[in-house]
């Protein structure tokens, strides 16, 4: 059995340890919370501070940084970013290669399209075919 953590060292020379999730074996971060019924699959991160919650997915390539916060039941598609502080709602849906900016908050049942950008501090919720809300 290999072992279940893995040190990466950061662009200051901090080393930073993470943890192979349990479903999916994703990186977690010391100081991360991750629900034990999320999964984060391989090639995606998440990072010091931030919490995924109960059934939520963070797909391969997909990186969550510090203090965000992903809803139960939230999908995260493949190469999302889901920026620093920000806030994905229960059920939320992410799509691929989007990003989500610093401290944006992405409603309850919201679904943002592939190739999408939400700039930092934006609020948005959606329609269930992913067209954008007036918040």
């Amino acid at each position: 059995m290999g072992k279940n953590y893995i040190d990466i060292e950061d662009d200051q020379g901090t080393t930073l340890r993470y943890r192979k999730h349990v479903n999916g074996r994703g990186l977690v971060a010391h100081g991360a919370k991750v629900h034990p019924k999320a999964v984060v699959e391989v090639g995606a991160y998440v990072e010091p501070g931030a919490r995924v919650g109960a059934g939520a997915r963070v797909i391969r390539g997909a990186w969550v940084e510090p203090d965000a916060v992903i809803g139960e039941n939230a999908y995260i598609d493949a190469h999302a970013h889901i920026g620093e502080g920000a806030a994905v709602g229960e059920g939320a849906h992410i799509g691929v290669r989007t990003d989500i900016g610093a401290g944006a908050r992405i409603a309850r049942g919201a679904r943002i399209g592939d190739d999408e950008t939400v700039a930092a501090g934006l609020r948005i919720a959606t329609d269930r075919k992913g067209l954008w809300l007036a918040a």
